[in-house]
């Protein structure tokens, strides 16, 4: 090797560590921007990942990354520790952040007009033998907003890894130069973190059930052999990602003693559940209209009425007859206490309670609860809310946009010529379309927005608080999205695309809502489809 391709190949590594370190800092970013009400815990993490970034950069002399750093760290001096990030300096700390990420463009994105994907989401790290399929991997999975990044060797890796964790590897188990090489990397890797890094391995050869176990000890989700399609890739990283994060559970708390109260409001909330307390049985029907809670604690006995009397009457409520309900009382009279639980009861706390039995005994049956509730509100195959409850959901968002006096919009979509997706490709890889649909959707419309699988390959979205022209604008942008997306069926891949009616709500009712969305969709289907129509009356 001569003097100046070992100068290049330093050059080049330098580089590398510094567009890492970029990387660092626009997901640190993310974070704060995605969430500005949390946004003080990552102030310092934040201003950290930025000095060592103009640091490197200087180092290594890259301009561009160094005066983009130096613009944020200039920023960063406004922003009081302690605080959340002030909206004024979001909007100057967004500017010098498009100015970074234009720099930590990778040399296949320079000649492309569009400007730089805003991530969302932590790295995936892919480490295959096969640079085709890696290539192929990257395309889709940044389809789907994660930023996935190959690695050529096992050191590159695990530089990459001490960097930034990610949020999954995609883990060849032969990856390097001998046998269960890729496997010997994890669990070096994984010895260096705290928590384990989720890991799907992939191999060519069905494997031993020694290899096997080698893989699953080491972190190892998933295995697959011979070879993983990249639609079933996504579902599983999307199951590991943080944008899965379990919402806290909401607990309707009932004693009439005060301090009892108070002292449940402390332990759940430090638990990290949402906690909502009375301390007047009178108020509880109030309570739970307002609320909507997951769980309810209450006091067995309380002035004017007992726990069991409350518990009958909610239970004479259909929508809330499968919410637990967990008594609290110093009764340890077993009979007393099974007979409680036989008027609406699901479990049984005697005082003085045990912070950690509380806890534990409310995140099993919330989570219990949750399951049954999916089961009767959720479509199996996409996990979106079935047909019932998504109009369910609109006549909630109806009786809002009144009160609030908002705009509130829904739009159906349907997938166009599924019928011979199935016929052509099959069923299985039919339902892979649906679910890639139902992905996309949820990744690119806000929490508040309402997705639901209408029937068949419909699909129905209720936007709250949205005009008809800006649902029709995002609507239209995730079609022209999803119809880039490559659609794999075994060996050759495929696109698909979808037509979209969207309908303002004006006053009418939820049933006429919807025929006029249907209409515009239908509408849709008559311009020849792939596109976006909204209703006209």
């Amino acid at each position: 090797m001569t003097d100046e391709s070992q100068k290049e190949k330093l050059k080049q590594h330098f580089a590398r560590r510094v567009t890492t370190q970029a990387r660092v800092v626009l997901d640190t970013w993310q974070k704060i921007h995605g969430n500005n009400q949390q946004s003080a815990a990552f102030h310092g993490d934040f201003a950290i990942a930025t000095e060592k970034l103009v640091r490197y950069a200087q180092r290594f002399e890259m301009d561009g990354h160094s005066e983009a750093g130096k613009k944020v760290l200039t920023l960063l001096e406004d922003w009081p520790t302690g605080e959340n990030l002030p909206d004024a300096l979001e909007r100057q700390l967004q500017d010098a952040i498009e100015l970074l990420s234009r720099n930590t463009l990778r040399r296949t994105d320079i000649n492309t007009p569009d400007a730089p994907q805003q991530f969302r989401r932590t790295p995936v790290y892919i480490a295959l033998a096969n640079d085709e399929m890696a290539r192929r991997m990257i395309r889709q999975l940044e389809f789907f907003g994660f930023r996935a990044t190959a690695f050529s060797d096992a050191d590159q890796l695990i530089e990459a890894c001490a960097l930034h964790k990610p949020e999954t590897i995609l883990m060849d188990v032969n990856f390097g130069d001998r046998d269960n090489a890729g496997i010997a990397t994890i669990e070096c890797l994984q010895e260096r973190h705290d928590t384990p890094i989720p890991v799907i391995f992939m191999s060519s050869e069905d494997g031993t059930i020694e290899t096997r176990l080698r893989a699953s000890r080491c972190g190892g989700e998933e295995f697959f052999y011979p070879a993983v399609d990249p639609g079933q890739l996504i579902e599983k990283i999307e199951s590991y990602t943080h944008g899965n994060t379990i919402e806290p559970y909401r607990v309707l708390v009932l004693d009439d003693s005060r301090a009892q109260a108070k002292f449940m409001e402390t332990v759940l909330k430090k638990a990290g559940m949402t906690a909502h307390i009375i301390t007047d049985p009178m108020q509880i029907i109030h309570a739970l209209e307002e609320f909507s809670p997951e769980i309810i604690v209450l006091d067995m006995y309380m002035p004017g009425c007992t726990g069991m009397e409350i518990a009958r009457v909610i239970r004479q409520q259909d929508k809330l007859h499968s919410v637990p309900i967990i008594y609290l009382s110093a009764e340890e009279d077993v009979s007393k206490q099974l007979h409680a639980m036989s008027l609406g009861g699901d479990d049984f706390l005697t005082k003085p309670i045990d912070p950690k039995h509380l806890v534990a005994t409310i995140h099993n049956r919330g989570r219990r609860a949750r399951s049954l509730l999916a089961l009767m509100i959720r479509d199996s195959l996409t996990g979106l809310y079935n047909h019932t409850h998504t109009l369910h959901l609109l006549d909630q968002e109806i009786v809002r946009a009144k009160q609030k006096d908002q705009p509130l919009c829904f739009a159906m979509i349907d997938i166009d010529y599924f019928k011979k997706v199935n016929d052509t490709f099959g069923h299985p890889i039919g339902d892979r379309v649906l679910r890639s649909l139902s992905m996309f959707l949820k990744q690119r419309l806000r929490k508040t927005d309402h997705i639901g699988r209408y029937g068949g390959e419909e699909f129905a979205i209720i936007l709250p608080d949205t005009r008809e022209s800006d649902a029709r604008n995002v609507l239209n942008e995730i079609r022209e999205r999803f119809s880039e997306l490559q659609q794999p069926a075994g060996d050759r891949d495929f696109n698909v695309t979808f037509s979209c009616g969207v309908a303002a709500w004006t006053g009418d009712s939820s049933q006429a809502l919807c025929e006029r969305a249907d209409r515009a969709l239908y509408k849709s289907k008559e311009l020849g489809r792939n596109c976006v129509t909204a209703a006209t009356d």
